[in-house]
């Protein structure tokens, strides 16, 4: 089986490019995604090899980019749309929330939506307003969306083509700063026998604390539990995937065998994602708890200056420090 070691935005291009090999159906839509190859060079390429027909630079208009993918997909269209930052999605929320997401319902199921909106989300890489958001928490509170996320390159490569051939309407969100990390990727595994795009992973086992995380932060719990497992303390870190659906099962299984559990992401604490989960472990989990679910998380304040941002990003000491009180119980 080949393997290569690829950087996560190059296992995102040679997804993209195994899906339009496969399916004639499928397109790109979005601002710079032709001739540029996109700001961060996801779809370089793709336009040369597969034409403007079908890799499309679309005018700045992101509520149009959605609009028009919309009337594709109804017409039998697998369209992915980038929208080129995560702050940029907010023109095209009324036509995500009032339209892809309620078609199949309006419908009766007559209708399906089969198109990926691909949105680079979260901070660390030093952008100005606007270009850091994380906005997960709104798509996936939308009934009629899914919403998933990958963390290395591997899920990369096989989750945005197991988004593009699904007949749901997908938001897939791209932690940027983890673009140019780099890892192995088996690119013939037939994608019959991936891992599932809507269930979570358990990605470090251990048996002293859960740690759970998505995109970005996967990477940033892992090196706290290497940090922890010098002081002789096992975290387990999960990889949620998935954030609607939610797939909790193997967060379950392990909070039941640690008894301790600490959620990390990078958006705001208030009604983020981390809300809902320590909600449905506290109910499915109460008397295997030995402490309260814990959460670490971005401040409830817009996204700061660059200069500062690190000041606002969880990191490994903030994640730590909710482990060590969670022991303190």
């Amino acid at each position: 089986m080949a393997t290569e070691t690829l950087t996560l935005g190059k296992a995102l291009n040679t997804g993209l490019r195994r899906a339009l090999e496969n399916d004639p159906k499928v397109v790109i839509m979005g601002e710079d995604v032709g001739k540029l190859g996109g700001v961060f060079r996801i779809t370089d390429g793709l336009q040369k090899d597969f034409g403007d027909q079908r890799v499309i630079d679309t005018p700045l208009a992101e509520s149009g980019i959605i609009g028009t993918a919309v009337g594709l997909a109804i017409r039998g269209f697998r369209p992915i749309c980038e929208i080129q930052f995560d702050g940029f999605v907010y023109p095209a929320y009324d036509q995500i929330v009032s339209q892809v997401a309620k078609m199949h319902y309006r419908s009766q199921g007559k209708v399906t939506i089969p198109m990926v909106i691909r949105i680079p989300y979260g901070g660390g890489i030093g952008a100005v307003e606007h270009h850091s958001e994380s906005p997960e928490a709104y798509f996936a509170h939308t009934a009629g969306l899914k919403v998933v996320t990958c963390a290395n390159p591997q899920d990369a490569y096989v989750m945005i083509q197991q988004a593009i051939a699904s007949d749901d309407p997908i938001v897939f969100l791209e932690p940027k700063r983890r673009y140019w990390e780099k890892g192995p990727v088996e690119l013939d595994a037939p994608l019959s026998g991936a891992y599932p795009l809507h269930s979570a992973r358990v990605v470090r086992p251990g048996a002293d604390a859960t740690v759970l995380a998505y995109g970005p932060m996967v990477r940033t719990c892992l090196e706290a539990a290497t940090a922890a497992a010098e002081d002789g303390r096992e975290l387990e870190v999960v990889d949620l995937r998935t954030l609607s659906p939610l797939d909790l099962t193997a967060v379950y299984e392990s909070v039941r065998r640690t008894g301790r559990c600490v959620v990390v992401h990078e958006a705001p604490g208030n009604l983020g994602l981390g809300s809902e989960v320590a909600a449905r472990i506290t109910e499915e989990c109460f008397y295997s708890l030995e402490s309260p679910v814990l959460r670490v998380t971005g401040y409830d304040t817009p996204y700061p200056a660059s200069r500062v941002e690190e000041e606002y990003l969880p990191d490994l000491d903030r994640v730590l420090d909710a482990v060590d009180r969670t022991f303190g119980w």
